[in-house]
């Protein structure tokens, strides 16, 4: 079987200021020089921090609130998104009606969905996808927003502590062992923990593990907003930070929130043989290809993060390969 390649990409956000370019920008705009790197993969996943809708009211209190315009589906379009992952802490900043509209929006555009849904069934299904003879499945879960857990008979998000000693974790972990007989691939992706850090927490170090020895592949980390290291486990990897790849925020020039990665996971099998990183800078509202000097700084605090997990990395095409 030829090798197959899953681009996983960070936080996606398109409202505020990026919805406001996206008025006279084309729909491909927030990709910038990166969508041909996208296109080139055989799959595409995001966790898309934001709703897509023309309706709802502000979460009452909340001080962050994210929406773009219904229409800017048509962005995703444009990257030819497989899958997004909807499980994190803004999928609800303009209600349910709200999330409801974007459900429907996704729908219509074909574009897979996992984390978010009328009920707790629909938030906890996972999205199922065909690469390449390979049949997938995304599960995406969040140890955020606890109040906006989706329940029997209401609309919310999929919600899991990071502990291994948690029913509802435990409950996640069923959930991949019976996915994982049912598919090839199990990608679970976890909008976990807060923000800032280089490192992963020693809960998302146990919590990941627990996930692959259950039958996943890929554990899709993000929330952190900037890149943390890879680890290889058992055949499969654990990505605990995927950053920001695309939105309006504030650059911590410390953190680097601006500068994140194309995660190219190659698969060979069911197995992930290397991933490949493409490193991007957000400028002007869009994801763009890191100049050479920026690209070799990024790539060098990846490769000292991943060292610390034991991962191998090679500086390969402006880049960086990383193999277990």
């Amino acid at each position: 079987m030829q090798a197959i390649r899953i681009a996983l990409i960070g936080d996606v956000m398109l409202g505020r200021l990026v919805n406001r370019v996206l008025r006279d920008a084309s729909p491909a705009y927030p990709w910038g020089d990166v969508l041909s790197v996208l296109l080139a993969a055989d799959a595409r996943i995001a966790n898309l921090e934001c709703v897509l809708a023309d309706t709802g009211e502000p979460w009452p209190g909340k001080r962050f609130v994210f929406r773009s315009d219904r229409k800017n589906v048509a962005v995703l379009e444009a990257a030819q998104l497989t899958a997004v992952s909807l499980a994190n802490n803004h999928v609800l900043d303009f209600g349910d009606r709200a999330l409801s509209e974007m459900l429907e929006t996704l729908d219509r555009a074909g574009i897979a969905r996992a984390g978010a849904g009328h009920d707790l069934a629909e938030a906890r299904r996972p999205a199922r996808f065909a690469i390449g003879g390979l049949s997938c499945a995304l599960i995406a879960v969040t140890d955020n927003e606890p109040e906006w857990e989706a329940r029997p008979d209401l609309p919310g998000l999929f919600y899991a502590p990071c502990d291994p000693a948690d029913p509802r974790f435990r409950d996640l972990g069923e959930l991949v062992r019976e996915t994982a007989q049912r598919v090839d691939v199990v990608i679970v992706s976890y909008h976990w923990g807060p923000n800032w850090g280089e490192r992963p927490l020693p809960e998302h170090v146990r919590a990941g593990r627990t996930l692959l020895e259950a039958g996943a592949r890929i554990v899709y980390g993000h929330s952190a907003h900037i890149t943390r290291g890879v680890e290889f486990y058992r055949g499969g990897a654990i990505l605990y930070s995927c950053g920001d790849f695309v939105d309006d925020y504030a650059v911590d020039e410390v953190e680097r929130n601006d500068e994140s990665f194309v995660f190219l996971v190659v698969l060979d099998g069911n197995a992930v043989r290397e991933i490949q990183l493409v490193p991007t800078v957000i400028v002007d509202f869009q994801a763009r290809r890191s100049d050479p000097l920026r690209a070799a700084r990024q790539c060098e605090r990846m490769r000292r993060l991943c060292a610390e997990l034991g991962t191998r990395a090679e500086f390969a095409n402006g880049g960086l390969r990383l193999l277990p």
